[in-house]
């Protein structure tokens, strides 16, 4: 898929290179597992009904399943304490810290957590950047579930940093292409990753696409209903449209000429054409940004990957969309071992730390 890309294409700083000689521990804090919303280095986005506790317990839930962990029961005495670390297994940008916390929180609140990094620091392969001390039991419990958020969000970090450096002076936007149960983790990692977020869902922006168009019966039908609609609901909201030729941006902008509307952006769909050479064809979308001309915001759609985003930027867009931020995900390596020179031992002979 034309969205993917291997984490050793994305150019990291140079440190990253020179602290691979083994394992380093910078400066740390310690906190009880936990964190507040005031504490956390980038917020996760704010949404009416997302219960992110609740996706939590849910995740917790069906790992235990009717039992739990009946090798940690069989294995582990109760009240066994242990230090664990978390270990980086590939350079790459590392989110999840702060919900991590809400899980070890979630598990055992005596549990303590310390960290080198936090949420949107660059990690390089080798790194030990975090260390959790309490009941064995707990931990091992928790872990699992913790690594899996941390290792989803901190792959879309790492893309979406690598895509929003190369799109500027355009932003980079993710879309609704989530994990279904993930909407906000997703788009929080976005952030997290220097991207911004495009709409929550269905009820924060009107986004008039295609289908919509065809059942209105036309672009001008679809945004006089919008318009109405709005104005009837006393609503007040972003409104974009979809266009996938230059006639309909300029039915958008006749539209907007002769009507009051409250229409705030234009996405101009697939008007990045590739080229047999690999090379793609930026003329359509620069002139539907020279029609527009300012009037309104655009946001490009289609044939985004991190070889094209940059040429995209380039064009004047506002805006660049890319599903494959969320959607084709490759989460970044990282693990927790409580026996961190043993699986330094490993990692090297599997050429993995």
């Amino acid at each position: 898929m034309s969205g993917i890309l291997s984490f050793s294409s994305i150019v990291l700083p140079d440190w990253c290179s020179t602290s691979r000689r083994g394992v380093r521990m910078a400066a740390a804090h310690t906190t009880h597992a936990g964190l507040s919303l005031e504490a956390m280095a980038i917020k996760p986005p704010s949404h009416p009904t997302y219960d992110l506790n609740g996706i939590i317990k849910l995740a917790l839930a069906e790992d235990a399943g009717n039992r739990g962990d009946v090798t940690c029961m069989a294995t582990i005495p109760v009240d066994m304490e242990v230090e664990a670390c978390f270990l980086a297994k590939e350079d790459g940008i590392i989110a999840g810290i702060a919900l991590a916390e809400m899980v070890f929180q979630e598990v055992d609140p005596s549990l303590k957590v310390e960290w080198s990094r936090k949420d949107g620091d660059y990690v390089c392969k080798g790194l030990q950047f975090g260390k959790v001390y309490g009941r064995a039991h707990s931990i091992v419990v928790a872990e699992r579930i913790a690594l899996n958020f941390m290792q989803r969000m901190s792959g879309i970090a790492t893309l979406t940093k690598a895509m929003a450096d190369a799109a500027y002076p355009a932003y980079i936007l993710e879309t609704r292409k989530t994990a279904p149960g993930l909407r906000l983790v997703d788009k929080w990692a976005v952030l997290i990753g220097g991207g911004r977020n495009h709409r929550l869902g269905l009820f924060d922006m009107v986004l008039i696409k295609d289908n919509h168009i065809s059942i209105a019966g036309g672009i001008s039908n679809a945004l006089r209903s919008v318009d109405q609609y709005l104005e009837r609901e006393n609503l007040q909201m972003e409104v974009e449209v979809e266009t996938r030729t230059l006639v309909e941006v300029k039915e958008v902008l006749q539209y907007a000429s002769q009507m009051k509307t409250s229409l705030t952006r234009i996405m101009l769909d697939n008007m990045v054409i590739p080229l047999p050479n690999g090379d793609v064809d930026m003329s359509m979308l620069k002139e539907a940004v020279e029609l527009i001309n300012g009037k309104f915001e655009t946001e490009a759609s289609g044939n985004v990957t991190l070889k094209t985003v940059h040429k995209i930027g380039q064009t004047g867009v506002t805006y660049i969309s890319s599903g494959a931020l969320t959607h084709s995900v490759t989460a970044l390596d990282i693990s927790l071992k409580i026996d961190t020179e043993l699986a330094l031992e490993v990692g090297r002979r599997t050429k993995r730390a």
